[in-house]
């Protein structure tokens, strides 16, 4: 049997996902904004 390929761990998913990373983007910037004008009440992971 294969081991199962998600092996979460938070520090990975908060460098990838979280909040200051996705500010360091332009791209991120309007992920953000877009999350924020839908009223998203979890921005991001972090």
């Amino acid at each position: 049997m294969p081991k199962r390929t998600y092996q979460p761990k938070k520090k990975r998913r908060k460098k990838r996902h979280g909040f200051l990373e996705r500010m360091s983007t332009p791209g991120g910037k309007r992920v953000i904004t877009a999350r924020r004008r839908k009223g998203r009440e979890k921005l991001t992971v972090a």
